[in-house]
């Protein structure tokens, strides 16, 4: 049987799955054709995200950040800054994490802060495909139970 012979018996489809494998256009995997670049605030976004799941974290950032971003959400249009608190370094495959907190009194430390390094390598390496290769936390105040949330004073004028 010749070549020709054999190809008219075969099944079609199979003739057609063999062309469709055979013509591959740009070789090589999909992946390698192009690069992908994430930035600081992507990062620290998601970082900041994965902070605020850990039980015991109480608020992100500074006093003043806090009262700054309390003001600055009241303005109308603006949404809460899940970045407060956090700074990233992003390279090209790795990345660096910088995070301020509050803890809530009567909670560990430690175990505070060893949750939150977890949580916030975690998602991101998840999501990004970055390695962490440090976060770095400051611990920069405790709520006190009797302690008032940092509100702006009220506008006098509605």
């Amino acid at each position: 049987m010749t070549e020709t012979e054999q190809n008219r018996t075969q099944n079609p489809e199979e003739t057609v799955a063999s062309s469709r494998r055979t013509t591959k256009r740009g070789g090589g995997d999909p992946a390698g054709r192009g690069r992908t670049t994430i930035a600081d605030g992507v990062v620290e976004k998601i970082a900041g995200m994965a902070a605020r799941d850990v039980v015991g974290v109480h608020a992100m950032g500074s006093g003043i950040s806090r009262t700054f971003g309390a003001v600055r959400e009241r303005v109308p249009g603006t949404s809460k800054s899940v970045t407060r608190g956090v700074s990233a370094e992003v390279g090209e495959v790795q990345t660096a994490l910088d995070l301020e907190i509050v803890v809530d009194y009567g909670v560990s430390i430690a175990d505070v802060a060893r949750a939150v390094r977890e949580n916030v390598i975690g998602a991101v390496e998840r999501m990004t495909g970055l390695e962490v290769v440090e976060v770095n936390i400051a611990v920069s105040d405790v709520k006190l139970p009797e302690e008032e949330e940092e509100e702006p004073a009220q506008p006098r004028i509605q």
